[in-house]
């Protein structure tokens, strides 16, 4: 049954266990929340929790364990799992990660990188597909944060991502700040990365904090690690600015996994979002006005 919630058009938050409680007694004032359905699927107090707040937000369903580059292929039980959840939620949106966690039955802790070449991006595509099937509905796929490339590869990876939509008709979920940490490390112009993406195949953005850290293979340099666990930087506001003038609002969370802050923390970056949205778009109205 598809949700009743229109897609949101106000920043949400990363709805994560701690604070699961306070939300369902306080209503946060944000657009909507995003979930973990592996947080939840062994849990099913927090689960009825979250189909009491399902009733006053929309809930967007972020899985970090269908694995759509894993080359032993998609885990079909989790897969059921989920479905079953998100049958259960109704989310608005459903998403996962251009990335790989599972071989066979070993599941890793990580969202580890991909080669983007004709032969990743077909059994990309084949899982993806898959997916789609098993939940009837598009699956948003989210650009990863980059440490190192691949040697063999021979696309980029805004090349693959607009394959990947043309082949599966999946959309994209562009992590702003994935883009300024892969763009830092790697050298490469982030403005350009959003440039080279299909507008209309957008269908949210994230925002995130990370971490400085000296570079060990270059001394003086510094590499930026997505660790989810401070505010949102200023550089990445700025190219937050940029998405909008590029793609439009589109629905943005804050998300924030480690060293968790309040709620109150977590609604102030949202409304940071909503303020920023609202100035970029009246000063493409009044610069269109001149």
């Amino acid at each position: 049954m598809p949700s009743t919630h229109r897609t949101p058009t106000r920043a949400g938050v990363g709805l994560r266990l701690p604070h699961l409680e306070e939300a369902v007694a306080t209503r946060p004032a944000v657009g909507w929340l995003e979930v973990h359905p592996e947080n939840f699927l062994a849990n099913p107090h927090a689960t009825e929790l979250l189909l009491d707040l399902a009733r006053t937000y929309p809930i967007s369903v972020h899985t970090v364990g269908v694995s759509v580059g894993s080359a032993t292929g998609v885990d079909r039980q989790h897969l059921r799992r989920v479905r079953a959840f998100v049958e259960r939620v109704e989310p608005v949106l459903l998403s996962g990660h251009l990335a790989w966690s599972t071989h066979g039955t070993e599941y890793l802790n990580d969202l580890l990188p991909l080669p983007y070449d004709d032969e990743t991006l077909a059994l990309v595509a084949a899982h993806v597909l898959e997916v789609q099937d098993a939940f009837g509905r598009p699956f948003l796929i989210e650009n990863p944060s980059n440490y190192l490339g691949f040697a063999g590869s021979t696309m980029t990876e805004v090349t693959f991502l607009n394959e990947l939509v043309d082949r599966t008709g999946c959309r994209l979920l562009c992590d702003v700040s994935n883009v300024h940490v892969s763009g830092h490390n790697l050298g490469s112009d982030p403005r350009a990365y959003l440039d080279g993406l299909p507008t209309g195949a957008i269908g949210e953005l994230h925002l995130g904090g990370f971490t400085v850290e000296d570079d060990e293979a270059t001394p003086g340099a510094t590499i930026l690690i997505d660790t989810h666990g401070a505010h949102v930087d200023g550089a990445a506001w700025e190219l937050y600015a940029y998405a909008v003038q590029r793609f439009g609002p589109r629905p943005t969370l804050i998300e924030w996994d480690n060293d968790i802050p309040s709620v109150a923390t977590l609604v102030g970056e949202a409304q940071h979002a909503d303020a920023l949205v609202d100035a970029t778009l009246a000063g493409e109205v009044a610069h269109g006005a001149r």
